[in-house]
């Protein structure tokens, strides 16, 4: 091609692409506002949450509260806490107060502005609160010393001559992205006076021994109280020697005064019992149960017990959806509740008597929902546009509020997202996604990426770590397939994957890129990379063995490299116990090695970006070496990232940046896009 031909169409490329248009990059999605979930008054007047932004210089974000008038419409949101020194987070309101957190305490503004007051008083930290609806208590839930009384520290004076071991007698010694170091999250009540929440409150727990809200992920959707403020509802897994085999969190009950032991009200279920939420008019309790002990993703169904008479009801046991958060309607008629659905994460409303179920929001991912007076305000993202709040009414009409993001995305053009499905294993319906970036006129180059978990799913929602936005920016037309083991296609679907790591879901990948690239002309189906984390990593390692020609380079990010080490390495050993049949490995090694990536190692010749975090303590780095020198020993190209201050996740703003660089790096290298 001559110069002047290559001018010629570089001039009508250029001209098909609106002035000041761009691609999104890491360094859009880095920056952006993000909003967390929103309360409300009693009155459906204010809406007010907490918005965090990224300090780039500081690697870390800094959080403020934001507030919207709900009876104007078109207000605009303004701060009302913001002191740039300090953090504000977990807003409450609770009638004109509200309350949040910030600086190891608690404090209180009114909602119509003033200057805030700090109520608290006690020493040692804490990791969240909730103000009782009669706003005379407040339950505060802090690592403490099993059976502690009170959240007064203890007095521990230092031996000089002690040594820096750390000493175990049982797991967990270490969890998610933590060394176990003795204490516990427990719950404490503290009264709330004229003079603030004063004092180091009352445990409320006992002889409970265990963490409320669990560990590592648990929030205060697992801990509740009564309309009346006498009685706090939590979740807790009791602790024991079988403790990282257990997935029994059972629902209790508390009186907020300490006056009584708390009551076991799932005691019966040996499996999974959370999101205790009990009804405006405090007469039925909430909350989703689990069937299968030692599962954590089985069907979580809504069930509903009569408080007065203990009678229990499976609401959705007919609908073969997972629920995923739980809340009252005013009324107590009925529940609305976000459940997934075929790569959507709507809202729904449950009848609350016939368990009847009505499809509320349509596409999007709902990630938070408030209820008000009349209709409910969700939070809801996609895979092209970040979390904003929207109004929706009992129609299910919904009503944008705010448009946080805007100017920070003015001038960007998003990608194109199209569905595809195809007859996958066992002949079931497979779904999947391909993401188009912007102008495309000929072929782009694949980015192949598959989804963690396993029971996950490659849905429609904004991600901060892996966007596929930024990879459609970068110019790979990105692919992702809900193989079985994905959620969202009920139980049956979901189920499929255990025993079967990778045999189905292999076979659902293969023919989902073959029937993508077969339905997009703009793929070119020969200029290929893979990329996944977690599962997604350990699927990344399974290509390298079982479709070791398919790609031009892999990405592995926290992925199984040996079944075997990763049975004894991780720390919740119910997970992976339960993936490959329900016994340890010495019980039943070949359920472990039939799908063990090391045993492959011998046909491995993709070049492969290898990425681990030193806090991973659920795949450990470990794994992510083993497979790095596997590669160095196979003479395969290949690159190791660690990532000494993160964990299974890479969350710091500058660390995601590096991130992203060097990963679409290692792909533009790979790709022949590097030299474009």
């Amino acid at each position: 091609m001559n110069k002047y031909v290559s001018a010629s169409l570089i001039a009508i490329a250029a001209a098909a692409v609106p002035a000041g248009a761009r691609q999104l990059t890491i360094d859009d999605v880095a920056t952006l506002s993000r909003v967390g979930a929103p309360t409300a008054s009693a009155d459906g007047h204010w809406l007010v949450w907490q918005q965090r932004e990224a300090d780039l210089a500081a690697n870390k974000g800094r959080y403020d509260l934001w507030r919207l008038d709900l009876t104007k419409p078109g207000a605009v949101p303004t701060t009302l806490v913001a002191d740039p020194q300090v953090n504000e987070t977990d807003p409450q309101i609770v009638g004109s107060t509200l309350y949040y957190a910030a600086s190891d305490a608690i404090w209180s503004v009114p909602m119509t502005g003033g200057k805030p007051r700090k109520i608290t008083d006690f020493d040692g930290g804490f990791g969240g609160f909730k103000v009782a609806p009669t706003a005379d208590r407040i339950v505060v839930w802090a690592d403490r010393q099993p059976g502690a009384a009170s959240l007064q520290p203890p007095m521990v004076k230092p031996d000089p001559n002690a040594g820096e071991a750390r000493i175990y007698d049982r797991m967990f010694v270490r969890h998610w992205d933590t060394w176990a170091d003795g204490t516990r999250s427990q719950l404490f009540v503290l009264p709330i006076t004229a003079a603030g929440a004063k004092g180091n409150g009352v445990g409320i727990e006992g002889a409970l021994v265990g963490d409320t809200p669990s560990k590592p992920f648990g929030g205060g959707e697992e801990v509740n109280w009564s309309p009346d403020g006498k009685t706090v509802y939590f979740a807790l897994r009791e602790a024991g020697r079988i403790e990282p085999l257990s997935t029994n969190l059972d629902i209790f009950a508390a009186p907020a005064d300490g006056s009584s032991t708390p009551v076991n009200l799932t005691d019966a279920n040996d499996a999974t019992d959370n999101l205790p939420t009990v009804s405006p008019d405090g007469r039925k309790l909430a909350y989703f149960a689990m069937r299968r002990p030692g599962y954590e993703a089985d069907r979580q169904v809504l069930t509903i017990r009569d408080l007065a008479t203990g009678t229990l009801v499976s609401l959705t046991e007919r609908w073969d959806r997972s629920v995923g958060s739980i809340a009252w309607a005013p009324d107590s008629r009925s529940l609305l509740v976000t459940a997934e659905d075929t790569q959507e994460n709507p809202l729904w409303r449950v009848d609350a008597a016939t368990g009847q179920v009505t499809r509320l929001t349509q596409r999007g991912n709902v990630s938070s929902v408030t209820v008000l007076p009349k209709g409910v305000v969700v939070s809801m993202n996609s895979l092209t546009a970040p979390d904003d709040y929207y109004r929706v009414s009992e129609a299910g009409t919904p009503t944008r509020l705010t448009s946080v993001n805007a100017a920070k995305l003015a001038g960007i053009d998003m990608p194109t997202v199209t569905r595809f499905n195809f007859k996958g294993a066992n002949d079931d319906t497979v779904w999947g996604y391909a993401v188009k970036p912007y102008g495309t006129s000929g072929k782009v180059p694949v980015a192949y990426m598959v989804h963690g978990g396993p029971q996950g799913s490659s849905n429609n929602s904004w991600s901060y770590r892996w966007n596929p936005a930024v990879f459609a920016g970068a110019g790979y037309g990105l692919v992702a397939v809900d193989f079985h083991g994905s959620t969202g296609y009920g139980q049956g679907f979901e189920d499929a994957i255990r025993n079967n790591w990778g045999g189905w879901p292999l076979e659902d990948l293969q023919k989902g890129l073959k029937a993508a690239t077969d339905k997009y002309a703009w793929l070119d189906a020969n200029n290929a990379c893979a990329l996944g984390a977690s599962y997604g990593g350990y699927m990344m390692n399974w290509f390298e063995g079982k479709w070791p020609d398919r790609f031009k380079c892999i990405v592995q990010h926290d992925g199984v490299f040996d079944a075997r080490a990763m049975a004894y390495e991780t720390e919740e050993l119910w997970f992976d116990e339960w993936e490959h049949g329900g016994k340890a490995y010495y019980e039943d090694p070949q359920a472990f090695e039939k799908w063990n990536p090391v045993n492959y190692v011998a046909q491995w010749k993709t070049p492969m970006l290898v990425v681990t975090g030193e806090k991973d303590f659920r795949i450990p780095y470990t794994q992510g070496l083993a497979t790095f020198t596997a590669l160095q020993r196979r003479g395969i190209p290949s690159r190791l990232i660690v990532n000494p201050n993160e964990n299974h996740w890479v969350l710091k703003p500058n660390n995601s940046r590096q991130w992203y660089r060097e990963v679409l790096g290692w792909m533009d290298k790979w790709t022949g896009k590097a030299g474009q």
